[in-house]
């Protein structure tokens, strides 16, 4: 493995000026992806019913397919499980992603073909590693094994030619050979389903590891982090991994995090925002410790972008990158190689730069509260959160919130259950604290809390460490991708979550 490293460093670095050519000129590489794609499917049944061999132009593709939710391919999909081929793409498919989310409790199949594999997933990846090795250029990332925090489902058979399972069990299943050398733990390990049984065996079978490199969502890593401290009696991860450089995080918002990290890693870690999902591989941060992410433009999907206030309409607009703008709110609607076509993904982006174009995940299209005309994004909630534990010293674990609606004698609020590392001594002060962030991040919520005339001072519950995994595990969701709703303009959740306390 020390003798492949270097080759495979060395490959690495000279991917770059593939990945400066579309970043210098990534209108025209969005439309060579979208022919590229539009010529794959045109003999499918898809791609028949759409005329797809009449579509020679971005305008003319758009005004012929519509945009697709889950529910609307999923009579495709099923098909597809049943054998038949040629349906949504022009390759066999062997291979689907199971995503269900904490929003649903119904599963979802995203097919994923060999192109899908290879063009978007695994060459992502790679992507992601020139981009870091061209920011670190004395890196010895690769000399040392990377540990991997993922894989909640084993695999699980469909017939004799098609398996599923989460998105991480299936790339794990489809890594190359050479990739298995520099990971741990081994594979057995990585796809264990119980969730407190995986975390022991990860800490214990990677203490001796020269571990360089983390990935994984940050709650699982934090849990990982403290016990193999615990465990070694160290202070620090660096203590016990002195070679540890870099950090992969994806999923959930870092911010409420951050600190967290810094203090039980230590100095000298970088830290690499990853846009990773069952649909595809859509962007990774470039930049160190700049936001947002370069949206990966040659590897196999097609951008709509959607303004927020196009979603529900009968035929809503989108608009390519030549028309998007900086803070807007977008809903990502993508074509992919992996056959799924106009398909609206339910994450909300903005972009923080153009050219490059560079976006941050600002939430999900279900998941914010406007119940008062606040209209109040994960984003402006991550923010908030921040500021409020740096404003009173506090580490927040997790939280979920939902509107408090009119009584008959109340004013509207929110409300805020959250896990903290530890419990705060005066919870009055950071609800007055995080109220003061929410107002100087969003202003139509700084608007309705004037006077206390449409919304009261946030109401914030201190849960118990371990609430949310809870509600997680009770729901058959606990562990992988799996992860607390943000926000909610419903109560379903935050109920549930509160008859565990009661």
């Amino acid at each position: 493995m020390k003798l492949l490293s270097p080759a495979i460093s060395r490959l690495a670095r000279l991917r770059h000026w593939r990945i400066e050519q579309w970043v210098h000129d990534p209108i025209a590489a969005q439309r060579e992806v979208l022919q590229d794609l539009v010529t794959h499917a045109q003999y499918t049944e898809f791609g028949r019913k759409y005329g797809f061999n009449q579509l020679f132009t971005i305008r003319k593709f758009k005004e012929a397919v519509p945009i697709h939710e889950y529910n609307d391919v999923k009579p495709y999909i099923e098909r597809i499980m049943q054998g038949e081929e040629n349906i949504l793409w022009n390759t066999p498919v062997s291979w689907f992603a199971k995503s269900s989310g904490t929003t649903s409790d119904k599963s979802k199949f995203i097919p994923i073909t060999q192109e899908s594999l290879e063009d978007c997933h695994f060459q992502s990846a790679k992507d992601v590693l020139t981009l870091y090795y061209n920011r670190h250029n004395e890196s010895d990332l690769l000399t040392g094994k990377g540990l991997v925090i993922g894989g909640s489902h084993q695999i699980s058979p469909i017939n004799e030619s098609m398996q599923y399972g989460d998105l991480s069990a299936v790339l794990l299943q489809n890594t190359p050979m050479w990739a298995n050398w520099i990971r741990t733990p081994e594979l057995s390990i990585a796809l264990l389903d119980e969730w407190e049984t995986k975390i022991e065996k990860l800490a214990q079978s990677t203490i001796e590891e020269d571990v360089t490199s983390i990935s994984g969502v940050p709650t699982w890593t934090l849990i990982l982090i403290r016990r193999i401290l615990e465990i070694t009696g160290k202070a620090t991860l660096k203590e016990v991994w002195p070679n540890l450089e870099l950090y992969i995080h994806g999923g959930v918002s870092f911010v409420p995090y951050r600190d967290q990290f810094k203090k039980l890693i230590g100095e000298g870690c970088s830290y690499l925002e990853m846009y990773n999902a069952s649909e595809g591989f859509f962007a990774a941060q470039d930049t160190p410790d700049e936001e947002g992410m370069l949206l990966f433009v040659e590897n196999g999907i097609f951008y709509e972008f959607m303004p927020v206030s196009e979603y529900g309409k009968e035929n809503p607009t989108t608009i390519g990158l030549d028309k998007v703008e900086v803070g807007q709110n977008y809903a990502m609607v993508i074509s992919t190689n992996g056959g799924l076509w106009r398909y609206l993904l339910g994450d909300t982006v903005q972009f923080t730069s153009l050219y490059p174009f560079k976006i941050k995940v600002s939430g999900r299209l279900k998941q914010y509260i406007n119940a008062f005309g606040e209209e109040l994004i994960a984003d402006n909630a991550d923010k908030a959160i921040a500021i409020a534990c740096e404003k009173t010293g506090l580490m927040v674990n997790d939280y979920t919130a939902a509107p408090v609606y009119f009584g008959d004698n109340t004013k509207g609020t929110h409300e805020w259950l959250i896990e903290f590392e530890k419990p705060p001594n005066n919870i009055e002060a950071f609800a007055y604290e995080l109220d003061c962030a929410l107002k100087s991040v969003n202003s139509d919520y700084e608007a309705k809390r004037y006077k206390d005339i449409a919304l009261s001072l946030p109401i914030v519950q201190v849960l118990a460490k371990g609430t949310f995994n809870a509600w997680l595990k009770q729901k058959g969701k606990l562990g992988g991708q799996h992860k607390v709703p943000r926000l909610s303009n419903e109560r379903i959740y935050i109920e549930e979550v509160k008859k565990l306390i009661t």
